[in-house]
C-alpha cells in the first residue's frame, strides 16, 4: 500500500474536520437561537473528535502524536481546503458552509467505509453515522430559510454564490489520486464531486434559491498543499495557545 498517498488523504480529511470544528465552536454562546447554539457546538465537538481519530491513524503510520500534529504546525503545513478556514460571518454564511461541506463529507465517508485500508474503513463507518445528523440539520434549515422571507432567501443566495468557489476546492485532486483509486483506498475526488453536485442541486431545487452556474466558476484550490487565506494562521495561534503553554501537560 502506498503509505504516502494514504497519509496525504488522511491529513486533508483530518485538517478539514479540525479547522471547521474550531470555526463551528465559535458559535457557542452566539447562536441566533439557543437550539442552534447547541447544535453548532455539538457538531464542532463531533468534528474535533473525528479529526483526533484520524490523526491517531496517522500516528500509527509514523506521524507525530495527535496533539503535536494538531497544535504545533503552522498554516503552510495544513492540508485543509480554504472553505473551512474562512471566518464565520453571519449565520447565513455558516449555514451554507455547513450544508455544502457536510454534504460532501457524507459522500466521502460513505465511500471510505469500503476502503481497502481497514482502519480507515472501520472509522468511516462510525463517522458517516455521525455526519448523517449534520446533513439532516443542514438540509432542514436550507429548505426552511431558502423558501421563507425575501431577506432570508437573499442572504442565503449571496452566501451560496460566495461560498461555491471555495466549496469546489473541497475536491482538489490529490497528487496521489491515481494511486488511491488503483489501490481501492478511495474512489477519488471526481466521483465525490459528481455525487455532491447532484445531491446539492436536488436540495436547492426544493427552495427559492438558484444553484450557481458551476461551469463559470473557478474552484479555489491550493489549500490541500499549504496555500491558505490570511485567516488560517490567527485561527491556529488561538487554537494552540493553551497547549503551547505546556505541551507536556496531561489534560
Amino acid at each position: 500500500m502506498n503509505t504516502e498517498a494514504l497519509k496525504d488523504l488522511l491529513y486533508k480529511i483530518a485538517d478539514d474536520q479540525l479547522i471547521l470544528g474550531h470555526r463551528n465552536s465559535e458559535w457557542t454562546g452566539f447562536g441566533p437561537l439557543l437550539e442552534e447554539d447547541i447544535a453548532f457546538s455539538s457538531m464542532a465537538q463531533d468534528k474535533v473528535g473525528q479529526s483526533w481519530q484520524i490523526y491517531k491513524i496517522l500516528n500509527e503510520l509514523g506521524e507525530s502524536d495527535p496533539d503535536t500534529v494538531a497544535f504545533m504546525r503552522n498554516a503552510a503545513q495544513f492540508h485543509n481546503c480554504q472553505l473551512v478556514e474562512l471566518p464565520n460571518g453571519e449565520y447565513d454564511f455558516s449555514l451554507i458552509r455547513h450544508f455544502l461541506f457536510d454534504m460532501a463529507e457524507q459522500i466521502r465517508f460513505t465511500h471510505l467505509a469500503s476502503s481497502s485500508y481497514e482502519p480507515l474503513a472501520l472509522l468511516s463507518r462510525k463517522i458517516k453515522g455521525e455526519i448523517k445528523y449534520h446533513t439532516m440539520h443542514a438540509k432542514i434549515w436550507i429548505k426552511q430559510l431558502g423558501s421563507a422571507t425575501e431577506e432570508s432567501i437573499s442572504r442565503l443566495q449571496n452566501s451560496l454564490d460566495y461560498a461555491m468557489p471555495y466549496a469546489l476546492g473541497i475536491f482538489e485532486p490529490s497528487k496521489f489520486e491515481a494511486e488511491l483509486i488503483n489501490e481501492d483506498i478511495f474512489r477519488g475526488e471526481a466521483q465525490v464531486k459528481e455525487e455532491w453536485i447532484a445531491q446539492v442541486t436536488a436540495i436547492i431545487k426544493q427552495t427559492s434559491l438558484k444553484m450557481p452556474d458551476l461551469e463559470r466558476i473557478t474552484p479555489v484550490y491550493g489549500g490541500r498543499y499549504g496555500q491558505h487565506t490570511e485567516h488560517l494562521q490567527p485561527l491556529l495561534t488561538e487554537m494552540s495557545e493553551v497547549f503551547k503553554l505546556d505541551p507536556g501537560a496531561d489534560w
